[in-house]
């Protein structure tokens, strides 16, 4: 009787440790498959897709701009390792050029590539970043004031100030922009005025001055109204854009150098809401992406704007003159008048107008100062070209020539007298 007892009892003991061993097993079982999931392994949740974004771009297909866009997108979505993708529409599959901004503030697209004086009409001063002289700053010195010198603070108070739901990005310097494409060459500032003129941002303002009838047209529709006679004279931007838009089939005379569109740079723009919500590792990730497109922009452009700069003059037969001194102290004159009016109307536009200048008379100074004039060189590598007469009907700038350059002034620059001791 004893025995069995004992052995009852020895039974239930074992019974209770197999039973503590299965709860544990199971217990230990369902801990790694709740940190499993935490952890988010496939084979217990299924991995969420990347993220994606529908962009649109104020350029037509076939323009290098559009290029661009596509370049940064390609260059976001290869450093995120396709965790975020970009798709860029060109301008007009979803809504017209100038409507970008409103559309990527309430997300309608998620983002979206183009310039910012396309936003003039939204406030004013967003056109400093693109429309004037800058004060004798290139467009890669204002991208320098924008990072570096308060650009960049006062881009997002003006944005906050209009409402506009956007994170902005401004990058890719643009070269001086020719004043454009005429019937005749221009030879004086008489010779502009009443022109039907198609130009944007703050250089409707000046040309008005100058006495021109304006039309402030996207890329795209340029050429078309060109060919029907809407207008007389119109610009863009640089030998590629306007070779593949088709200006040499409605022109075949570019006067070369302004001061209307000296320091333009393009802008990357992403939704707000959308760009807040992406992991920080990403956003740090698209700010290295905006500075390197910016870098391979401006080289893939001096590739290419030299070529189509030589191929209009020898295939399609355009002739380029250098635009009259007269004409570009004109444009000063009226854009100070225009500036004026405007920062006493806008203290926006004045906060902006006064960081560039003290940036400009910096950073101008030492560029003239430091760097050497290359006229020089390139004479003696490549031999002197004659220099170009004004621009006369029928007087045109050598085919294989450079474009006409203005002659540099005698003078060299002061230099800072060093102090005595």
């Amino acid at each position: 009787m004893q025995k069995e007892e004992t052995k009852t009892i020895g039974k239930k003991q074992e019974d209770e440790k197999i039973g503590r061993r299965g709860f544990l097993k199971k217990a230990a079982v369902a801990g790694v498959a709740g940190i499993a999931a935490t952890a988010g392994f496939p084979n217990v949740i299924k991995a969420e897709g990347p993220i994606t974004m529908r962009w649109q771009s104020t350029w037509p297909t076939k323009d290098i701009f559009h290029e661009y866009a596509l370049d940064f997108a390609k260059k976001v979505n290869d450093m995120t390792g396709g965790d975020l993708k970009i798709e860029v529409l060109p301008a007009g599959s979803v809504v017209p050029a100038f409507g970008l901004l409103d559309a990527v503030s309430k997300g309608t697209l998620d983002g979206g590539h183009g310039v910012l004086v396309y936003h003039y009409g939204k406030q004013n001063a967003l056109a400093l970043w693109g429309s004037g002289p800058g004060f004798g700053m290139d467009a890669n010195m204002m991208l320098a004031w924008h990072k570096y010198g308060g650009g960049k603070e006062l881009l997002a108070k003006i944005y906050a100030s209009i409402g506009a739901n956007v994170v902005s990005f401004p990058y890719g310097p643009m070269f001086t922009q020719p004043l454009g494409w005429f019937k005749k060459p221009i030879t004086k500032l008489e010779d502009l005025k009443g022109l039907k003129y198609r130009t944007v941002g703050l250089s409707v303002d000046v040309f008005n001055g100058m006495g021109l009838a304006v039309n402030a047209l996207p890329g795209g529709e340029i050429v078309p109204a060109m060919d029907r006679g809407l207008l007389d004279g119109a610009e863009f931007n640089n030998a590629s854009s306007d070779r593949l838009l088709g200006f040499p089939d409605v022109s075949k005379v570019c006067m070369l150098q302004s001061y209307h569109q000296n320091a333009e740079g393009f802008e990357i723009l992403f939704n707000k809401t959308k760009f807040d919500s992406l992991p920080d590792k990403m956003k740090a990730i698209i700010d290295g992406a905006v500075e390197a497109a910016s870098a391979d922009l401006s080289w893939k452009s001096v590739d290419r704007y030299s070529k189509d700069y030589i191929g209009m003059q020898t295939q399609d037969k355009v002739k380029f003159y250098k635009t009259p001194d007269a004409i570009l102290q004109a444009q000063l004159l009226a854009y100070d008048k225009v500036t004026a009016k405007k920062s006493a109307e806008n203290p926006l536009f004045k906060e902006v107008l006064e960081s560039q200048l003290v940036f400009a008379k910096r950073s101008v100074a030492w560029d003239m100062d430091y760097n050497v004039n290359r006229r020089m060189a390139y004479n003696h590598y490549f031999g002197k070209k004659a220099a170009p007469a004004k621009a006369a009907p029928g007087k045109a700038a050598p085919t294989k020539a450079e474009p006409a350059k203005a002659e540099p002034k005698k003078a060299e620059p002061k230099k800072a007298e060093p102090k005595k001791k």
